[in-house]
């Protein structure tokens, strides 16, 4: 039957979930941090271009690569949003901000919420090396939603990889102390290594030497005799109070970016966090 009035017209028909609002538009300044929504990449803008098949923005991520993307519609997450990159503010385009670093050296991403936690873990052999990368590594660690717990000791390392049961969506990373050849420490290590768990440490005896002496106020760590409790030993050398819940938090006071680390310690804790993250889903 024919009508002279359609009362569907103007109806849209197509399912609430499939409808998307419009994303809002947001300008390429340089130093804006955003997430590319296809492949994940998270970066600062360094630049934008026009070709001939559009505009691109150059992103850098936390680790200084580059990577061209279009800016399509809605190709961008910001703060976790959907939003479309347009050409910068011509105020902005003579200058390039310099994106805040955070204390690893990574790029901040100004007001991120932590990511949901993911599958894989990282653990490291103590409370120490706990405070000391989250002192450094904590905003990295959020953003990517990689929990780190400790150890009670490395003995307890093949019970807690069985318990963990590493998979290539779950995936386990492990900082020992004073991991050098022919050590209890390696021997432990190579027994649960894998393709899905990632054992890696640093040569001191403790964490605390992975400190900068300079950073504390020291000329260098001191040598502690065999047998002694290590802490104490450098407590009682150093001058300071034998006790090490107090030195450790002077330690960890001196700490303020990745700087005041010793490169023995930087390289292993990227690694780690690499191997957590590539592949790895959240959930």
């Amino acid at each position: 039957m024919r009508s002279g009035h359609d009362r569907y017209a103007g109806v849209d028909f197509t399912a609430p979930w499939k409808r998307q609002a419009p994303a809002p538009e947001v300008p390429a300044d340089p130093g804006l941090v955003v997430e590319e929504a296809t492949t994940g990449f998270c970066g600062a803008v360094v630049r934008w271009e026009k070709t001939a098949q559009g505009p691109t923005v150059t992103l850098e991520d936390r680790f200084g690569k580059h990577r061209v993307f279009p800016m399509e519609p809605r190709g961008f997450l910001l703060e976790g949003r959907p939003a479309t990159l347009v050409p910068p503010r011509a105020a902005s385009r003579p200058e390039r901000a310099a994106p805040r670093r955070t204390a690893s050296g990574s790029l901040a991403v100004p007001g991120a919420r932590a990511r949901v936690a993911r599958a894989g873990r990282i653990y490291v052999e103590g409370r120490h090396d706990a405070e000391l990368v989250e002192r450094v590594w904590g905003d990295d660690l959020r953003i990517e939603g990689v929990v780190v717990e400790y150890l009670a000791g490395v003995d307890d390392l093949p019970a807690v990889v069985e318990a963990f049961g590493p998979t290539p969506d779950a995936r386990l990373g492990v900082l020992v102390d004073h991991l050098v050849p022919g050590s209890k420490e390696s021997r432990i290590a190579a027994r649960v290594s894998g393709e899905d768990v990632l054992v890696v440490g640093h040569p001191f005896v403790d964490v605390w030497a992975a400190v900068k002496p300079a950073s504390v106020g020291i000329g260098r760590w001191p040598e502690v005799p065999r047998g002694q409790d290590w802490k104490t030993g450098v407590c009682r050398a150093l001058g300071w109070p034998e006790n090490t819940g107090a030195a450790w938090q002077r330690i960890l006071g001196s700490v303020r970016s990745y700087r005041d680390l010793e490169p023995e310690l930087l390289g292993p804790v990227e690694r780690l966090i690499d191997h957590v993250t590539v592949g790895g889903p959240t959930g």
